[in-house]
C-alpha cells in the first residue's frame, strides 16, 4: 500500500468587485511538505471572465496569475516572496486578500501523489 502524505490547497478566485464578493473560481495551489510539492494551475478563459465581468482586464489578470506561479516555483523569478522557504510561499500565496486575485481559505487532505491531486482538484473545481 502506497503511503499517504498531508496536502493543503486553496482555491484562486477572481473578484472583480471586491465589494459584491462575487467570484469565479480561476486555479488551485497546492502545496505537499513531504513531497517538496508547491504548484500553481490556472486558465483565464476570457470567455468566461467577460461574461461574468466585462470590464476586466484579462492581460493583467494573466500577469497577476504568473506571478503566483512564478512565486510557487521559488527562485529569483519569484521576486523577495520566492526567495522564502516552500511553507512560507505557500503561506503567503494563501493569505486573506481584498484584491482582485483572492483565494479561498486553505483545505487539508491525503494524496499519494500531488501532481495528479492538484489535476483531479484543477477538473472539480475550475473546469
Amino acid at each position: 500500500m502506497q503511503e499517504k502524505h498531508l496536502f493543503e490547497y486553496a482555491v484562486i478566485r477572481v473578484v472583480p468587485r471586491v465589494e459584491r464578493e462575487e467570484f469565479l473560481n480561476v486555479g488551485i495551489i497546492l502545496y505537499c511538505a513531504k513531497q517538496k510539492f508547491l504548484k500553481v494551475l490556472f486558465e483565464t478563459n476570457e470567455t468566461k471572465l467577460n461574461a461574468f465581468c466585462g470590464k476586466l482586464d484579462c492581460q493583467e489578470l494573466q500577469d497577476h496569475l504568473r506571478s503566483f506561479e512564478l512565486i510557487s516555483k521559488g527562485g529569483k523569478a519569484g521576486g523577495t516572496i520566492g526567495a522564502l522557504d516552500m511553507a512560507s510561499r505557500f503561506r503567503w500565496l494563501t493569505a486573506t486578500r481584498s484584491t482582485v486575485v483572492q483565494t479561498s481559505k486553505t483545505h487539508p487532505g491525503f494524496c499519494i501523489d500531488a501532481q495528479e491531486t492538484l489535476e483531479k482538484l484543477y477538473a472539480q473545481l475550475v473546469l
